[in-house]
C-alpha cells in the first residue's frame, strides 16, 4: 500500500484522471455524429414535392416564415377557420386567405 501525501485524499489523486477512449467508443461516437449530420441535412432539404418544383432550402425557409407570420396575424385577428386560394396569372402566383365563415 502506497502512502498518500499529507493533505491529499484518494479523490484528490484521481480527480484529473481521464480514461482513454476505446476504438469501439470512437466508432460509436463517429456513427452518432454522422447520423446527426444526416438528420440536419435532411431537415434542411425542402420536402420532395417542393424540391421538384425548384424550391431551394432558402426559399422553402422564407416561404415557411411568411406563412407562419400570416397564420399568427389571422389568429390575432380572430380568424380561426380559413382556407387558402391559389391563383396563377402569368408569372405571378397569388395566395389568398378565404375565411370559411364568409364563404
Amino acid at each position: 500500500m502506497s502512502k498518500i501525501p499529507r493533505g491529499l485524499t484518494d479523490k484528490d489523486m484521481i480527480k484529473n484522471y481521464v480514461e482513454e477512449e476505446t476504438i469501439e467508443q470512437q466508432l460509436l461516437n463517429a456513427a452518432k455524429k454522422a447520423e446527426k449530420l444526416r438528420a440536419i441535412a435532411e431537415a434542411e432539404a425542402p420536402p420532395p414535392q417542393l424540391a421538384k418544383a425548384g424550391f431551394t432550402p432558402e426559399l422553402t425557409d422564407k416561404l415557411g416564415k411568411e406563412l407562419l407570420a400570416l397564420r399568427i396575424e389571422l389568429s390575432n385577428a380572430g380568424v380561426k377557420s380559413y382556407n387558402f386560394k391559389i391563383k396563377r396569372d402569368g408569372d405571378r402566383i397569388t395566395l389568398t386567405v378565404v375565411d370559411k365563415k364568409l364563404g
